[in-house]
């Protein structure tokens, strides 16, 4: 039976992709007699809860139940996808989804944020990697299932929902007032901030590596050639993963030999082992991969493959910690089940579960507080200041420079132009800005 792999986060918001065939029989045939007997209890209690339940209860949706909380007792990936859930996927993994735009986890008993997506409804509206979303329009979803909770979440484009959120650092729970929306996911994008080429990937889903290919050749051109740019950032952060094979590819375009990952489950069956294939995109030059608590699953594998194999600079903060490897199998009626079949090991053989990938260089993105009118002013002022000092240039009468020919001054101007947009950089994206100054040492240090 074909399978597909995903080593996505556990909510269903984004997610993977589903066998083509049915999967077999869900109960093997076991002669021990505690089985059997364990299997007539549940069929009894069927029965009476058929039959003697205050209310009439639909007779598919309790055995559906009971699939599911078999299946989420396993661990909280293993879940049961009901027939709209399941053609849900198959969508998302097409690249289109609608909702809020944040992939989820659960955690004791509440809602966890893995990451938000960028340009979503729940990325406008400043929900975080790590926040726990506690209640959906003020109903509580503690006790719930995660995809239970997740179906709270959606809902018809253009409806408003209110999600609680408890944020660490926050002394008290905040509503977030969000519009529901039809996302189209583009999966990577790509563009150049002074010689470095930023590929900023969201998710993994089959649009992933067509997407940062013709991305990062589209700005090599446009740079006029790889001699032109100082090497690349591969920003992961608040990615939630998605499909291993992508994973895997994305991995490759920057190896040249040597293990990208190893999965290995129960049985020899269930473990496999990828492999690099000739041949760099980024041809050699140096790569900083950007990470941080929302980058997990297929994130962690391409960031501990380069980590691994010295070729790329891993900088951030620990990622989310997920090494495990879920199939998702059609079932009967066109439903399905996301089962955990393997754990995934980086090429050193260290498994990242529960641990994360932990940066060579800790960098935090620094959460900058809106700024008090006293700042405000503050600043205002010192920008005056600095209009009204000038420089010896707008003295009257100041004498030229006359040992610079137009080239050079033009050249010394560029140069200042770049200085004064990294500096901007900094204060927008602190994280990136650092990337971005480790590759420009790199590329001097090369040149000398």
């Amino acid at each position: 039976m074909k399978k597909v792999l995903m080593v996505a986060a556990a909510g269903t918001i984004a997610g993977a992709a589903l066998t083509s065939q049915l999967a077999g029989p869900l109960l093997a045939q076991d002669s021990s007699d505690s089985v059997y007997e364990q299997l007539d209890l549940f069929g009894d209690i069927f029965e009476r809860i058929r039959a003697q339940y205050v209310e009439e209860v639909d007779e598919g949706d309790l055995i559906e139940a009971a699939i599911d909380g078999m299946l989420t007792s396993l661990d909280p990936h293993s879940s049961y996808l009901s027939p709209e859930d399941a053609n849900a996927m198959r969508v998302q993994t097409r690249g289109e989804f609608g909702g809020l735009g944040i992939e989820v986890t659960q955690e004791e008993g509440f809602v966890k944020v893995v990451s938000p997506i960028d340009g979503t409804p729940a990325d406008a509206a400043g929900v975080l990697a790590g926040d726990f979303i506690t209640a959906v329009d003020g109903e509580s979803v503690l006790g719930l299932t995660l995809d239970d909770a997740v179906k709270l979440m959606r809902g018809p484009k253009g409806s408003e929902i209110v999600i609680t959120i408890v944020r660490e650092g926050e002394q008290e729970p905040f509503d977030l007032s969000l519009t529901r929306d039809t996302i189209p996911l583009i999966a990577a994008r790509a563009r150049t901030e002074g010689e470095t080429v930023v590929l900023r990937v969201t998710t993994f889903n089959e649009q992933t590596y067509p997407n940062m290919k013709d991305g990062l050749e589209e700005q090599i051109e446009d740079a006029g050639g790889i001699d032109n740019i100082n090497g690349i950032v591969l920003d992961l952060r608040n990615n939630p993963g998605g499909l291993l094979n992508q994973a895997i590819k994305v991995s490759d375009a920057f190896l040249e030999e040597g293990e990208i990952v190893s999965t290995r489950g129960r049985g020899s069956r269930d473990s496999d082992r990828a492999n690099a294939t000739a041949g760099d995109l980024a041809e050699g030059k140096p790569i900083v991969v950007l990470i941080n608590g929302g980058s997990a699953s297929a994130s962690e594998i391409v960031a501990g493959a380069l980590q691994d194999h010295e070729r790329a600079i891993v900088i951030g903060t620990k990622s989310f910690g997920k090494g495990s490897v879920q199939t998702v199998m059609a079932l009967r009626g066109e439903g399905a089940m996301r089962l955990t079949t393997a754990r995934y090991y980086t090429p050193s053989g260290r498994s990242i579960q529960a641990l994360g990938i932990s940066p060579d260089i800790i960098v935090e993105q620094p959460r900058p507080a809106p700024p008090t009118e006293e700042e405000e002013a503050e600043d205002e002022a010192e920008e005056d200041n600095r209009r009204n000092l000038g420089g010896e240039a707008d003295l009257r009468g100041s004498l030229d420079n006359d040992s610079l020919t137009d080239e050079q001054v033009d050249q010394i101007l560029e140069d200042r132009a770049r200085a004064e947009d990294a500096a901007a950089l900094r204060e927008e994206d602190y994280q990136l800005a650092y990337a971005i100054d480790i590759l420009k040492g790199l590329s001097a240090l090369r040149s000398e």
